[in-house]
């Protein structure tokens, strides 16, 4: 078995990235103190082809060599905005015809592993900073939460780990369900021996 080279990837450029259709999913991050956590949800939503990133509150914004640091130049292929407030990003997006999710461990919440997207429908998952998880204001305005099902003594995930489970189990829906056939991401013919 030969490790294939990036050239042999097949990587789309920034332009050709940029053209592409994207996942039907935007990212909140509710006042997420650590850059680097940052970083690492811009690098995660190129892998999946998030729509856009939204930095609220005290997110760090790029530029910023700890968010480079971790997102190794996936901040400019994401599309990303900022905004004073969590509430007044979610106002926004639910104006815009998204389904608000807040990632939390909430009463009522829908297991990750139940949970199927809609075709046709727009999703904004709403992530918490490192403290204390998705605001009550934020879960307030959203229209429903998904939680990740863990079996440790934690019960809880680094933020930007939480994203990556999120971001690719969505990911994963959308490839199995065909909604995302205009991607044309190259499926690989590797078997487990």
């Amino acid at each position: 078995m030969r490790k294939i080279t990036n050239e042999e990837l097949g990587r789309p450029t920034p332009e050709e990235f940029a053209a592409r259709e994207k996942m039907p999913v935007a990212v909140v991050l509710d006042n997420v103190r650590s850059a680097q956590n940052v970083g690492a949800f811009f690098r995660t939503g190129d892998a999946f082809a998030v729509e856009s990133i939204h930095l609220c509150g005290i997110t760090a914004t790029p530029p910023s060599r700890e968010i480079h640091k971790s997102a190794l130049g996936a901040e400019t292929t994401v599309a990303w905005h900022h905004a004073e407030s969590t509430g007044e990003c979610l106002a926004s997006l639910r104006a815009e015809g998204y389904c608000l999710l807040a990632v939390e461990q909430v009463e009522g919440a829908v297991s990750l592993d139940e949970f199927r997207p809609e075709p046709g429908r727009k999703y904004a998952l709403v992530f918490g900073n490192e403290v204390e998880g998705v605001s009550q204001q934020a879960v307030d305005l959203c229209d429903g939460a998904l939680e990740i099902p863990q079996a440790g003594t934690k019960h809880s995930l680094n933020v930007s780990v939480s994203g990556g489970v999120v971001l690719w189990s969505f990911f994963a829906r959308f490839i199995q369900s065909a909604i995302f056939a205009a991607l044309k991401i190259p499926k690989t013919d590797r078997k487990c021996p």
